[in-house]
Parts: C-alpha cells; structure tokens; sequence
C-alpha cells in the first residue's frame, strides 16, 4: 500500500504530518477497524476512540458541522446541543447504525450501571455511508457482537487505510475508495500540538476529483449523480472552545472541495471535531470549572491542518483501496492503478 505522500500527490507545505500521519498522532487517540467478508458481503466498522478512559464519565468536547445533512447517523443533535460526546465513534454502513448504536449503548452500561436509572442516558455516537454499490446493504451482515471487535481492536500508532472497516464497500469519484487518515503538527508559542482526521470517503462524481497537481483521474465507469457521503472525524489536543470547534471542523469542507466535491444533493457529508484538552466530567466537583481556549489570533494554523488533512485523508484512501468489482458487474478501479499508468516523467 502507498500513500497519497509516496505517489507525490502532496506537495511540501507549511505544515508537516506528525510521526505516523494519522489522527492516531494526537496522543490518546485510538482506531480499529472490524471487516465484513462474505457471500455478497463487504462491509464493517471502524471505531475511533478519543481517549482510554471512560468517556462517559470524562467527556471530550467536541463539535458537529453538516455540510449537507442526506444521513442517517445517530447522537449528532445532542454533540451540537451540549457540545461533548461520551462514547467512542463508530462508522459503519448506513442499515448498520442500531447494531453498533446498540453495542456502544451496552458498552457504556457496563462500565456505569447508573446509566438510565440513577443517573443521564448515554448518546450514542454513529456515523454511516451507503456501501450498497458493492455490499449487500441489506444482508444487515453488521452486528453489535462486529462493532464490539472493532472496539477491541482499537489501537494507537499506524492505521490500517483502504477498504478496511467502514471502509470496505465505499468508493470515491468511481474510485474504489474506504478508510483515509492524515496529522498536521502545529507549532504555537513554543508548544507542539497535532490535529488529526479520519475520513470515511464515499462521494464525488465521476470525473470530478482533482489531484493536487492539477490532474483530472477518470475511469472508465460511466457517469452518475452525487449521490454518495463522506464522514470526516478531526482530533486535536489544542484547546479549543466551542464555537472554535465548529469552525475548525467547518474547514474540512475545504479540504473536501479541493478534491472537486460539491456536495450533490444526494450526499450526506458530517464533520465532527473534538479535543482532548479540558475535558468535561460528568460529576464535576466544583459548579464552576476553567478551561483554557486558543487565542483566535493562532487558529489560521488550525484552519490550514482541517482542510489539509482531510484533503489528504481521502487521497490516502483512494490510493490504499484495491480495485473491486461491485453488487452489478461494474469494477471499482484503483487510483492506485491509474496512478502507475499516467506517471508523470
């Protein structure tokens, strides 16, 4: 597998990936991917996890942008509500978000039995894409026993990119595409911080991506609507407020239209942003806490890692994908494979 960074796609900037250029730089943070294969079926799920507590009773604050809200993902209304969240994030296929609602809920009651009756209910947090154009998405192969795997697995370091998890039935642009991720570190008043994305890619047109050399990839597949969704996932441990969250997480739209997005009708593309800095307890012991905030003046930085990791991430996940054929006969080529054929000299 090579990345986007091998293939020369990502020219030098200011800003440079952390060690493993994944959101699994920003200290704490965690994946695992759980994969799906069998008759007709090619799907899974893929976990991030902010942090090895107990989120429920530590909670990262976190922020929900919806560019363009054709989804069905669970615990986005209450994340823009309160601001945290309090279970690890899941993604999976779009009939796959009550099994792994179901399996984050009962994760979340077993290390708090108060849950429900003695104390809050816990909010779920899900995100999906529709990989019905290579699984069959109504098999409902997903199950909470799946999305307890990817939990299990989850772990910090190198992250496993391409149709993996989530991953495995989306495609991009006609590209077979699935699971990206990419880090920016960020250097302010002498201190390092890391902003990290994962994105779950399955969107854009065909013959719409634009490489950031200027190249139009086509593949031989025949045109369609936009109709698919991308859920972009950014960690950071800079402190940040709420409202800075949002509007960190509003620039992964950037990001997106870098690579010829525009957010067709049909698609369902979700940025949740969260920090590890400052975290809300659950039981606070004081009525009044402090939390430190980033001055605006330093944000740009910030801004610039959103859309450059998220424009990176979806590259990474183009290029890590093998060519797959679909539900109906049609091959998902390789960007990969595209790539090796139009090299430039």
């Amino acid at each position: 597998m090579q990345t986007a960074r091998q293939w020369g796609l990502i020219p030098k900037g200011r800003l440079e990936p952390g060690a493993e250029n994944a959101i699994t730089d920003v200290p704490g943070v965690a994946v695992g991917h759980r994969s799906l294969r069998g008759e007709g079926v090619f799907t899974g799920v893929t976990a991030v996890v902010p942090h090895p507590g107990d989120l429920f009773r530590v909670k990262p604050r976190a922020a929900v942008e919806v560019i363009n809200g054709f989804g069905k993902s669970a615990g986005l209304m209450q994340v823009a509500e309160l601001g945290t969240i309090e279970t690890p994030i899941l993604l999976t296929n779009t009939f796959a978000v009550s099994a792994c609602t179901e399996a984050l809920i009962r994760r979340a009651i077993a290390a708090n039995p108060a849950i429900g009756r003695k104390t809050s209910t816990v909010n779920p947090l899900v995100f999906e894409c529709n990989d019905g154009a290579i699984n069959d998405i109504q098999a409902l192969a997903v199950t909470p026993a799946d999305a307890g795997a990817a939990l299990d697995a989850a772990r910090t370091g190198p992250v496993e990119q391409g149709a993996v998890g989530a991953g495995s039935g989306m495609t991009a642009f006609g590209f077979k595409a699935g699971i990206g991720t990419a880090s920016r570190t960020l250097r302010i008043a002498r201190r390092d911080f890391t902003l990290g994305t994962l994105v779950l890619a399955n969107f854009g047109a065909v013959g719409d991506l634009v490489l950031p050399d200027g190249r139009r990839p086509e593949p031989r597949a025949p045109a369609s609507p936009e109709r698919g969704s991308v859920i972009v996932v950014m960690a950071t441990d800079l402190p940040l407020g709420d409202r800075q969250l949002q509007r960190v997480a509003r620039r992964g739209g950037a990001g997106l239209a870098r690579l010829g997005a525009f957010w067709g009708n049909g698609s369902g593309d979700v940025v949740l942003c969260f920090t590890t800095a400052d975290p809300v307890e659950h039981a606070p012991s004081s009525p009044v806490t402090m939390q430190q905030r980033l001055s605006d003046d330093h944000i740009d930085l910030a801004f610039r890692a959103a859309a450059e990791t998220t424009q990176e991430a979806v590259l990474n996940a183009l290029c890590a994908a093998p060519a797959t054929p679909g539900r109906n006969g049609r091959l998902y080529p390789a960007l990969a494979d595209w790539l090796k054929e139009n090299s430039v000299p």
